[in-house]
């Protein structure tokens, strides 16, 4: 028969060994449990389609083998962001069918800008869903956990899930890119000031519903886009080295100081908070400079897209259409190796692109403001 002091001993022994299985367990979680998403087709992952369903092909011919809403071949940050934070796809709020909602909702849809649009839709493309619809779309998430939580939704996280959240947004290139052939970027700038303080003031509401961190994925490079190299006027004198125009993109770094100091602005009046500046911008503008350096062939040339030449982009034919121009019939087919062009489509990076940029986020603290790491917060899962 053991004796009382084996007893003890015993337990102590398995005392000891359910705390380091516990710390164990503790150090491969992640402190946020979901991720709400505010953006545009840089992180849309169904959204705008589940409302205007109409993506067809090559769009999704790299991971999913078809199209998913998503504007590229395959996955998007966000996608690369939840796998390394080991959660699973975030899904659009608008998607009715197959969507799980218990580690968060991604707002973003296509062509969305930060400002209220002031065309239609069906007159100029830009998506009805912007920033402030957004939000009001997440208060309604928010009031609707609250209400049906209660009664076992399966498919709805938990009413304290808001504080436990990663909050990110990629939104602004729209409203920057929308106007720049008729305005110049004289006359975008005019207005870029009510971009950031509709940005910031957002964060402020929701920090007001128990969201405490928030990042800010800036501005990527414009002027390295093969789209707005065809579209945009410039001379041959604006274009750089490394082939990127280079006064869009001074009045893209301009806006983006404007966002980082407004951020940390807000970031002092929300003392409690993580209000992080994310400096996509710096990876993007290294992929479409040294493109080679990072495993690709091609830095300002589509993937996806019409007429070959030094950015096979044709403005007339979007990438998975055909069209009968004077007489002759046009297609924008896609390439066989995505994997080895920055751009997909022109306009959108390739899931290539999109992973090198999701990793720096995951792994490299240099491009936060303030330093800002993930590690901390959770056991970082390899992207794949």
């Amino acid at each position: 028969m053991m004796s009382c002091w084996g007893s003890v001993v015993m337990w102590f022994h398995l005392t000891i060994v359910i705390a380091t299985y516990n710390n164990l367990v503790e150090s491969k979680s992640c402190a946020f449990e979901a991720i709400f998403n505010f953006g545009d087709s840089n992180t849309d992952t169904g959204g705008f389609y589940a409302a205007f369903p109409s993506q067809g092909s090559p769009y999704g011919m790299t991971h999913f083998k078809k199209p998913t809403g998503r504007a590229t071949d395959g996955r998007v940050i966000i996608d690369f962001l939840a796998q390394g934070l080991g959660l699973p796809f975030v899904s659009p709020y608008l998607q009715s069918i197959g969507s799980d909602f218990r580690h968060g909702a991604n707002f973003a849809t296509s062509a969305s800008t930060v400002l209220m649009p002031q065309t239609s839709l069906f007159v100029s493309g830009v998506s009805p869903f912007y920033l402030e619809i957004q939000l009001r779309q997440f208060k309604q998430f928010k009031a609707k956990v609250d209400e049906l939580q209660s009664k076992g939704n399966t498919n709805l996280p938990p009413s304290d899930i808001f504080g436990k959240s990663l909050y990110t947004f990629n939104i602004g290139q729209n409203d920057f890119t929308g106007n720049l052939a008729s305005k110049g970027t004289g006359g975008v700038k005019e207005y870029l000031p009510q971009v950031v303080s509709q940005i910031t003031s957002t964060i402020k509401e929701i920090y007001g519903l128990g969201g405490r961190t928030f990042l800010v994925l800036n501005l990527a490079p414009i002027g390295c886009y093969p789209a707005f190299l065809v579209e945009l006027p410039h001379e041959s004198s604006d274009i750089d080295e490394f082939g990127c125009m280079k006064s869009y993109n001074n009045a893209v770094v301009d806006y983006n100081k404007m966002l980082k100091d407004a951020l940390a602005q807000t970031r002092k009046d929300l003392s409690d908070a993580n209000v992080i500046y994310v400096d996509t911008h710096a990876v993007l503008l290294e992929l479409f400079q040294h493109p080679t350096s990072h495993g690709f062939k091609y830095g300002n040339k589509a993937c996806c897209g019409n007429g070959g030449g030094a950015y096979n982009f044709n403005q007339q034919v979007f990438c998975g259409n055909t069209k009968e121009i004077n007489g002759q019939t046009l297609s924008a087919t896609a390439c066989e190796d995505p994997y080895s062009y920055v751009s997909w489509d022109g306009i959108h990076a390739t899931e290539a692109a999109n992973k090198l940029t999701a990793n720096a986020i995951l792994n490299d603290d240099s491009i936060f403001d303030p330093s800002f790491s993930l590690h901390k917060f959770c056991d970082i899962q390899p992207i794949g």
